[in-house]
C-alpha cells in the first residue's frame, strides 16, 4: 500500500460520547447525546469557559462508560476553535492527562483520532483519548462579531455547533468488552487552496480539500465508493456538498446516496435556523460520537470512510483576503475487529 496510508493493526474505538447544547439537542440526533445543557454556559461565567466545561463532560461520560479515570490514559488529543485551543486547556486541567494540543480547525476530530491510532503504535502508550469542542457563541465572537452587534448572517454561512465529542482508544489486547469497532486506515490530508476567501462560505472553501482526500484515499487503497456504506464528511453544509459532488464528478466518482454530511445531519434545515447547515469541529465530533459510532458498533453498518473538513483561516487572515486553505484527514472505520487493509 502507497506511503500516504497509515495502516493500523488493531486498533479500537473502545468508549465514545457526544455533548451538545439546545440547538443540538431539538435537532435529529438530540436523543442520541449523552448530555446537553440548555442555557449553553455549562455553570461556566463566560462562552469560552462554557466550552472547555462541555469539552470536559464530553471525557467525563467517555471514562465513565469505561469505569476508567483519567490515570488510565497515556496521551490525550485535543483541540478547539479558540485562539491557542484555550477552551480545552481550561477543560483539561482537572484531569490531569498528559495532554498535547492540536489545530486543525473543523478537521480536529479526525486529526485527533488519526494522531491517537498513530501513538497507540508505540506499546508504552496504553490507553489515547481524543477531544474537540467548538462553542457558537465563543466563535461569533472571535470569527465574526459579538452577538449583541445583531449582524445578519449570509444565505452560504453555517451555524457553528455547541457540541463535543470524546473518544478512548487502545489495542484491542487492552480493550475492557470485545471489540466492536475497529480503526482500520488512516490518511493526513493536504493543505488545498480552492481560491476562495469568502469567510460566510467556509463549506465551498473546504469542498476542494475533501474531493482530494477521497479520490486519495480511493486511489491509494484501490477500493471504490460501492465498498463504504457511507463516506462521511465534516460540516461542508449545502454549498460545501454541492461543490464537493460537482469535482467528483469532474473526476469520474459519483458517491450518490453514500455521502452523508455532518454540517446537514446536526439541525432540521426546516425547522432551525441554520442557513447552509451546522460547523465548528465540534459538529464532526458529536455526530460520529452520536450517531455513526453506534451504528458500527452494533453491526448497522460495516465500514465508513470518515473525514472532518477544516478550513484553515484567522480573522487576520480573512482581513487580510487570503484564501481560506482546506484540510481533510481521513479515517477508516469497520464493525468488528476486521481489518480489510491488513
Amino acid at each position: 500500500m502507497a506511503g500516504r496510508i497509515f495502516v493500523h493493526k488493531e486498533i479500537t474505538v473502545s468508549s465514545f460520547a457526544a455533548v451538545g447544547g439546545k440547538e443540538e439537542k431539538a435537532g435529529p440526533l438530540g436523543a442520541y447525546l449523552d448530555y446537553h445543557e440548555e442555557s449553553g454556559k455549562f455553570g461556566a461565567k463566560t462562552w469560552e469557559l462554557a466550552e472547555g466545561e462541555m469539552g470536559g463532560l464530553a471525557l467525563q461520560f467517555a471514562l465513565a462508560k469505561e469505569k476508567r479515570n483519567p490515570k488510565d490514559v497515556s496521551l490525550v488529543f485535543a483541540g478547539d476553535l479558540q485562539n491557542q485551543c484555550v477552551a480545552t486547556t481550561h477543560g483539561l486541567l482537572p484531569f490531569s492527562i498528559p495532554y498535547l494540543g492540536i489545530y486543525g480547525a473543523c478537521s480536529t476530530c479526525t486529526e485527533g483520532l488519526l494522531l491517537s491510532a498513530l501513538a497507540l503504535s508505540n506499546p508504552s502508550v496504553v490507553r489515547c483519548a481524543a477531544l474537540t469542542s467548538s462553542h457558537f457563541c465563543a466563535a461569533e465572537r472571535q470569527f465574526r462579531l459579538p452577538l449583541e452587534y445583531g449582524g445578519q448572517r449570509a444565505p452560504t454561512a453555517q451555524w457553528t455547533a455547541t457540541a463535543a465529542g470524546a473518544f478512548l482508544l487502545c489495542r484491542y489486547e487492552d480493550s475492557p468488552h470485545p471489540v466492536r469497532l475497529t480503526l482500520s486506515a488512516s490518511m493526513a490530508g493536504r493543505a488545498v487552496d480552492g481560491g476562495l476567501s469568502d469567510a460566510s462560505n467556509m463549506g465551498a472553501a473546504m469542498a476542494p480539500a475533501a474531493a482530494d482526500s477521497i479520490l486519495t484515499f480511493l486511489s491509494e487503497t484501490d477500493t471504490s465508493p460501492e465498498e463504504y456504506d457511507a463516506i462521511v464528511t465534516g460540516d461542508l453544509g449545502s454549498e460545501g456538498t454541492r461543490l464537493l459532488h460537482q469535482i467528483l464528478a469532474d473526476n469520474g466518482v459519483s458517491l450518490g446516496e453514500r455521502h452523508r454530511d455532518c454540517g446537514m445531519l446536526l439541525y432540521d434545515k426546516d425547522k432551525q435556523d441554520i442557513h447552509a447547515g451546522a460547523s465548528g469541529c465540534g459538529c464532526s465530533a458529536a455526530v460520529l460520537a452520536a450517531y455513526f459510532l453506534p451504528a458500527l458498533s452494533s453491526g448497522k453498518l460495516r465500514k465508513i470512510l470518515f473525514l472532518s473538513t477544516g478550513a484553515l483561516m484567522s480573522p487576520s487572515s480573512i482581513e487580510q483576503g487570503e484564501d481560506i486553505v482546506g484540510i481533510a484527514p481521513v479515517i477508516c472505520l469497520q464493525s468488528g475487529k476486521e481489518n480489510h487493509f491488513v
